[in-house]
């Protein structure tokens, strides 16, 4: 049994590791079965037997990286460069390269190593995959630094291995997994489409793949949170995920949108300003080609952290203005859709022919007005009109006839009733005015104004001479006997119109209750 064998094996059933989320079953099957996830040199594996004990000394890490000359130059390159310039000598031993670093960090540093990107995953384009590692890494530090900096050796860590799960899931589906990074535009477009294609993103593959070596639970823990929103976050966790953000910004091709983005983002959160954001990026600037010499990966392209940001304030702008311009047609759209609207609802309570209220709106509107003069002890009166004869005219000159009586009759009607009035086509030749506030001798008043208008006013012309017409008109008051409701008080209206064509026609009849 290999050591690392030996370590996965001790460290237990990754899946049983508290704290790790749980990966489908679909997915563990297959993991149990793949004979070729990526495992670590003996060297490595036992460092991380050195990191699993909580009481482990700076000596025995440091003993257990001796045993690899390899490793140990490696570490001291690392302690000794850029990244560490603050100290003063040189590391010359590798307790002094482990102290300098800290123990975090270091077991960053030889499990990067160990991962060497040279001659593993064909398919994959591991440059890239450790490109972002180390930016990301790098700028995990320097926030924590700024944020929170008992957890910047931690965050370094963590960040540095947070996309090892891509390693595994180019184990299990080779090409199609490849096929499927090169079909996605970003790095949050392929963590959505390992989702739906797995149930679970490579963040939380790394996971499962860091437990299975043995890596302390609280680095794989931070491995499976590692990409999640930025919001709502704590500062550590906030320096974790804003720095694959930063890594995905810096290495995109336009990467001042990418940052305008960022920073957009960023405006809720108050920790960050942009100067710091700047002194970051000129951090990493300086940084990252020795950390790309360190692991032996292409150096990420150069970025001016002056320009970048002044590029990303012009996205800004520009993105602003456009969204002022939408806003703007969105606002100009809004009215046209609520004149719309008001425009619909008022059509919806008027008759077509005559401009006037229809009978649904009629009907609800006497009913709200008869509550409210029930309940204020306010009057209220109904004027029930009924064009006389308009059967035989309709039958003499035709229905075109007979719609142009009613709507010139209507706009009559509507020069007749006061603001707050309400008239109304009840039906057919039928026509409804409701009075609030009104007693029967200023309906008789009304009634007596309309006889006399149409008396002067012809409705129609017919072969050059004018047609006139006559109404029968029924009143009713809320007060002229106890009615129950508005349903009662029309009727009553009604009956009175009636009682007013029998009387002969062309006159005005008040309801009177029978005894």
């Amino acid at each position: 049994m290999t050591p690392v064998e030996t370590s996965a094996r001790e460290a237990g059933d990754p899946h049983d590791v508290q704290g790790l989320p749980p990966l489908p079953a679909s997915l563990q099957a297959r993991l149990a079965d793949c004979h070729t996830l990526p495992s670590l040199p003996a060297a490595v594996a036992k460092v991380l037997m050195v990191a699993r004990r909580t009481d482990a000394s700076l000596f025995e890490y440091a003993a257990a990286i001796e045993a690899d000359p390899a490793l140990t130059l490696r570490l001291l390159a690392l302690a000794n460069s850029v990244f560490y310039a603050r100290h003063r000598g040189e590391a010359n031993s590798c307790r002094e390269a482990v102290s300098r670093i800290g123990l975090d960090a270091t077991l960053a540093a030889v499990m990067s190593f160990g991962l060497s990107p040279s001659g593993r995953a064909e398919g994959l384009d591991l440059d890239a995959i450790w490109q972002r590692a180390i930016i990301a890494a790098l700028a995990a530090r320097h926030l924590a630094d700024r944020l929170c900096p008992e957890h910047a050796g931690t965050l370094f860590t963590i960040a540095l291995l947070q996309d090892i799960g891509i390693l595994a899931a180019e184990a299990l589906d080779g090409d199609a997994y490849t096929a499927l990074i090169r079909a996605t535009a970003s790095h949050d477009a392929l963590c959505q489409a390992e989702r739906e294609r797995y149930g679970c993103d490579h963040a939380s593959l790394g996971a499962w793949l860091a437990a299975s070596w043995g890596v302390p639970q609280h680095l794989a823990s931070g491995i499976a949170e590692s990409h999640g929103e930025l919001e709502a976050t704590s500062p550590d966790m906030l320096c974790l995920r804003l720095s694959g953000q930063i890594a995905d910004g810096w290495l995109t091709q336009t990467p001042g949108r990418a940052f305008g983005r960022l920073i957009r983002r960023l405006e809720t959160r108050q920790e960050l300003s942009l100067t710091a954001i700047e002194e970051i990026l000129d951090e990493l600037q300086a940084q990252l080609p020795s950390m790309a010499e360190l692991l032996e990966i292409t150096r990420p392209p150069q970025r001016d952290s002056h320009e970048l940001l002044a590029e990303a304030k012009r996205h800004l702008f520009m993105q602003t203005l456009a969204l002022g311009a939408r806003l703007d047609a969105q606002q100009v759209e809004l009215e046209a859709l609520r004149e719309r609207h008001a425009e619909l609802e008022r059509s919806s309570r008027l008759d077509p022919l005559t401009g006037l209220a229809n009978r649904a709106w009629l009907e609800q509107q006497l009913e709200e007005r008869f509550h409210h003069s029930r309940e204020h002890g306010k009057s209220l009166a109904v004027v029930f009109i009924d064009l006389d004869h308009f059967k035989q005219l309709n039958d003499r000159h035709g229905h075109q006839l007979g719609d142009r009586v009613l709507a010139n009759f209507a706009a009559s009607l509507q020069e007749m009733v006061r603001e707050g009035d309400l008239a109304g086509r009840y039906g057919g030749e039928e026509f409804l005015v409701i009075l609030p506030d009104e007693r029967v001798a200023g309906a008789e008043a009304m009634a007596r104004r309309l006889a006399e208008r149409l008396a002067s006013h012809p409705m129609a012309e017919v072969d050059g001479a004018p047609l006139h017409v006559s109404v029968s008109i029924g009143i009713a008051c809320i007060g002229d006997t106890d009615f129950r409701n508005a349903r009662e008080l029309i009727d009553a209206a009604d009956q009175g119109m009636y009682q007013a064509k029998r009387n002969g026609r062309g006159g005005a009849q008040r309801f009177t209750p029978r005894a």
